[in-house]
C-alpha cells in the first residue's frame, strides 16, 4: 500500500527512451523556460534541437530526448504545456509512427595503413567526405541514430575521431490534417 498522500501509481514502467516535440512561439526566453522546467525538476536531456518551423506564424519546433518512465515523461508533458507559449507537446514514442534523423561530423586521421579499411567502412555507411586536409578527413553522415553509432564504433576501432553529433530530431508521420 502506497503511504503517500500524493499520488502515485504501485507500479511503475521500465525507464527508456523518449523524443519529445514541442511546438512553442518563436521569442526569447521561450527555450530557457522550457529547459528551467527540466532542470528545476531534475530531468535530465540527452539531445535537444531548436529551429523555427513556421516563418508567418513565428513557431518554432523543439526536439528532445530523454530518459524516463512513462509516468516521468507524462509528468513532464503535463508541465511543459503549463507553459504559456508552449502550444503543443508530442512524444513520438507514444504515437508509434514517426521519422527521426540525426546528422553527425567525423574527424577521421588517415594513413597509409587505414586508408582503405576507412573508406570501406564510409563507402558502407555511404558517409560523405566534405573535408580533407593535414591528414584529417571530415566525414558527414545522417540517418538514424543506431546507424551513426554502428559508424562510430567501426571507425573508432580503425582509427582515431573526434566527432560532432546534432541529436535526433523526429516528426510524426501520422496524417495530422482534419477532414472538412
Amino acid at each position: 500500500m502506497n503511504k503517500s498522500v500524493y499520488d502515485s501509481p504501485d507500479k511503475t514502467s521500465a525507464t527508456r527512451k523518449h523524443i519529445l516535440t514541442i511546438l512553442v512561439d518563436n521569442e526569447p526566453g521561450v527555450l530557457a523556460k522550457v529547459i528551467g522546467m527540466f532542470s528545476g525538476r531534475g530531468y535530465n536531456i540527452d539531445s535537444l534541437n531548436v529551429a523555427e518551423v513556421s516563418n508567418d506564424e513565428h513557431i518554432s519546433r523543439i526536439t528532445i530526448v530523454t530518459h524516463g518512465t512513462a509516468e516521468v515523461v507524462n509528468q513532464i508533458e503535463k508541465q511543459l504545456l503549463r507553459i504559456v507559449p508552449v502550444h503543443s507537446v508530442s512524444n513520438l514514442d507514444q504515437e508509434g509512427s514517426s521519422v527521426e534523423a540525426e546528422v553527425a561530423l567525423v574527424n577521421i586521421f588517415l594513413n597509409d595503413e587505414n586508408k582503405k579499411n576507412i573508406y570501406q567502412v564510409c563507402d558502407f555507411y555511404r558517409a560523405r567526405k566534405i573535408e580533407n586536409e593535414n591528414q584529417l578527413t571530415i566525414f558527414e553522415i545522417a540517418g538514424a541514430s543506431q546507424r551513426i553509432n554502428s559508424f562510430i564504433k567501426e571507425i573508432d576501432e580503425i582509427t582515431k575521431v573526434e566527432i560532432v553529433r546534432s541529436g535526433p530530431v523526429a516528426i510524426s508521420t501520422k496524417n495530422n490534417d482534419k477532414e472538412e
